[in-house]
């Protein structure tokens, strides 16, 4: 079992920047990915980013290459999003998921586990 905290959501003016953190518990060891999704009201939850655990590999949405960082800090069990130059449209729930099988990837069905959200608003 395993359980993921996400925090760091408000709310923001366009242009401004917010860093969403991800804490997982329990049985995490392993070769395994950790993405951010999100989701906007009346829309799917869609793929934001993923990295695998060892940093080696990471991965964006074309909507957030350039803006948005995805990070690892592997003694805190901590990943986390540093998102830039923020934009009305990024206004969602984001989401925080483990896939502990290493496969990674942007669909939702690999990931085993997510977290409760934290709301961002981005305001014009």
């Amino acid at each position: 079992q395993v359980h993921l905290v996400e925090s760091g959501g408000g709310l923001v003016q366009a242009g401004g920047s917010l860093r969403l953190s991800c804490a997982a518990s329990g049985r995490t060891l392993g070769s395994y990915f950790m993405g951010w999704f999100r989701q906007a009201p009346g829309k799917e939850r869609e793929f934001v980013a993923a990295i695998r655990w060892s940093g080696t590999s990471t991965f964006y949405a074309d909507s957030v290459k350039v803006r948005f960082t995805i990070s690892a800090d592997i003694a805190k069990n901590t990943v986390y999003l540093q998102m830039n130059s923020l934009k009305p449209e990024d206004t969602a729930v984001y989401y925080c998921a483990i896939d502990l099988h290493g496969v990674g990837g942007t669909a939702m069905g690999v990931y085993d586990y997510w977290g409760q959200g934290t709301q961002v608003t981005v305001s014009s």
